[in-house]
């Protein structure tokens, strides 16, 4: 069975992957942006955002696996034309991740001050680190429940309609953002951080309804729970495990990050929040080329296509490659445009234009790098991916950091060895991939 991998039909899957990928950067650019103008401590206020959004990205990306796990195995099933062997394994995924979320919530909300003084959070910063936390983490089962959702449309070689549950959510968070944050006459308060919080919230339900919805329109795979479990539970869980371990890892990175900078001072802390979730933005962009090729990925394996594999390999290389070099073209043309739709702070924006150049760098790597991950997700090579990024965090980012950091390096120090970690994400998967694909199809 062969697949077609015509750059037309790539951006059919990857253009609304892109738009929906964009849309969770854009959550978080959004209350940053807003926060970042409030009257009331802007700085503090995006700081606290910036803190509590990497820990919130941190549970998201641990437990949001389920759309890597669901969309390779049943990607691999539609390959091999025999998708009926799997269609209760959503239901049961999803039962499982939305209640350990519940456990999440119950073990995180009363502990919050002591979280986020674990990244370095003080004083006013910590007190709206805590008041944003606990009302943000309500959001949270019915995210992952999205996001299970939106990996069993991919699997099935759908993008269009996790695009326009995106679009929902995406649409109904900036609208609430600015009507609650700053309020409106004496009809709606203006809540400040907490206004955020709840824009967040009410966006992520309306997600997760509109997801019941297009499944059970939409697609012939049903949300009740039926047993016996499914045969390919066990190989799920696994994938979990192997991604849980690597979503650790990258969160170490993260984390690190997010401690050194908050360090430093709250200027700092705030330029780090804008910077980083700027680079979120660009990698879900180049996301959504690389969530195609995690899509046909698995769909060519089931099919056992491996010469057109490696065709997809290259040819997506090229496309990201090409958007990371335009969106750092954008960012160097809009410099100074961009720090100021943030914040207005002449010290957060002296540190931030200081290191904007070097995330700009990062982007044409970034897209190797994303793009053959998504591939082995596909693949269901999730031991690859888990290994090589534990050696990316702990034996690069973590001693390149730390060096950088003993010749006092600042910003400098955490975009520099974000590089490096970016790095070693990419170059040796395109050498697996090749290497192993190459010789399976010579031998077909």
């Amino acid at each position: 069975m062969s697949s077609n991998i015509s750059f037309k039909h790539i951006s059919k899957l990857a253009i609304p992957a892109l738009i929906s990928g964009v849309s969770e950067p854009i959550l978080s650019l959004t209350d940053a942006a807003v926060l970042g103008n409030v009257k009331l401590n802007p700085t503090e206020a995006l700081a606290a955002v910036g803190i509590v959004t990497t820990f919130m990205s941190m549970l998201i990306w641990v437990l949001g696996q389920t759309r890597s796990a669901l969309a390779s195995i049943i990607s691999q099933y539609v390959g091999a034309n025999n998708i009926d062997h799997v269609k209760n394994l959503p239901a049961q995924a999803i039962m499982l991740i939305t209640s350990l979320s519940l456990v999440i919530i119950a073990l995180t909300y009363p502990f919050a001050a002591y979280i986020f003084k674990f990244y370095n959070a003080s004083q006013l910063i910590l007190d709206y680190c805590v008041e944003y936390y606990r009302i943000r983490v309500f959001g949270f089962p019915f995210t992952l429940f999205t996001i299970a959702v939106f990996g069993t449309f991919r699997g099935l070689q759908n993008t269009f309609y996790p695009m326009v549950i995106a679009l929902i959510g995406t649409v109904t968070n900036i609208a609430l953002d600015f009507l609650l944050v700053y309020g409106y006459e004496d009809l709606v308060p203006a809540m400040h951080v907490r206004g955020a919080a709840y824009a967040s919230v009410i966006a992520q339900i309306l997600m997760a309804i509109a997801s019941v919805v297009f499944l059970l329109k939409k697609t012939n795979i049903p949300l009740w729970v039926k047993w016996p479990l499914n045969q390919e539970i066990k190989r799920f869980l696994l994938m979990i495990a192997h991604l849980f371990v690597r979503t650790l890892a990258l969160n170490v990175t993260l984390y690190l990050g997010t401690s050194y900078s908050t360090s430093l001072g709250k200027s700092y802390i705030a330029a780090y929040t804008i910077g980083i979730n700027l680079w979120f933005l660009a990698a879900f962009v180049i996301d959504g080329y690389a969530s195609a090729g995690g899509i046909l990925s698995g769909k060519l394996l089931g099919a056992k296509d491996y010469k057109t594999l490696l065709l997809l390999g290259k040819k997506l290389i090229r496309y990201g490659v090409v958007i990371g070099v335009i969106l750092g073209l954008l960012g160097a043309l809009l410099y100074h445009a961009i720090g100021r739709i943030f914040t207005h702070d002449e010290m957060v924006l002296t540190e931030f234009y200081k290191i904007f150049w070097i995330i700009l760098a990062m982007f044409p790597v970034c897209a190797i790098a994303f793009i053959y991950d998504s591939i082995f997700k596909g693949l269901g090579e999730m031991k690859t991916l888990r290994n090589l990024l534990l050696i990316a965090t702990f034996l690069v980012f973590a001693p390149v950091l730390y060096l950088l950091d003993l010749f006092d390096w600042q910003l400098y120090g955490v975009f520099t060895a974000l590089y490096a970690w970016i790095l070693t994400r990419s170059f040796p998967l395109v050498y697996i991939f090749r290497r192993r694909f190459k010789r399976l199809s010579e031998n077909v």
